[in-house]
């Protein structure tokens, strides 16, 4: 890994370069966006799926841009998920400001754990925005 990668993975800055994102088509409807990847870490970290949901504001994450960007979360060798679960909502809050957002980073059960599942959620929603009706329709985690 090349010094560049590694400051890639470390700073959130160069992190977040890679979540692009375009204007929302419908910025007056309140609708449910679902995108799922997957982290492959190094031999010594973990590895699993990661599973964001949001309601866009003014602005939708272009989905290539995701995967990029979860493939380069890979890179690193993650102290916990829980780590890597809060780092995501850090990078996708500063770079789409949705109205709600919710990620879960779900282990693979083969990760070196005696455990049948380690899953970890996040959960922001803008102050003033709430439409129980629509996150209702939604599978919990």
């Amino acid at each position: 890994m090349t010094d560049n990668s590694s400051a890639l993975i470390y700073d959130p800055l160069k992190r977040r370069e890679l979540l692009s994102v375009s204007p929302n088509p419908g910025v007056t409807t309140d609708y449910v966006v679902t995108l799922e990847s997957r982290v492959d870490s190094p031999p010594d970290g973990w590895s699993g799926n990661v599973l964001l949901r949001y309601v866009p504001d003014k602005q939708i994450l272009d989905a290539e841009s995701f995967l990029d960007y979860t493939r380069a979360l890979g890179g690193r060798a993650w102290p916990s998920p829980e780590d890597i679960a809060v780092a995501i909502q850090d990078d996708v809050n500063n770079e789409l400001v949705a109205r709600w957002t919710r990620i879960t980073v779900t282990t693979d059960a083969n990760s070196g754990s005696a455990l049948a599942g380690h899953s970890i959620t996040v959960e922001d929603r803008q102050p003033q925005w709430d439409n129980r009706p629509l996150l209702d329709g939604l599978r919990r985690y």
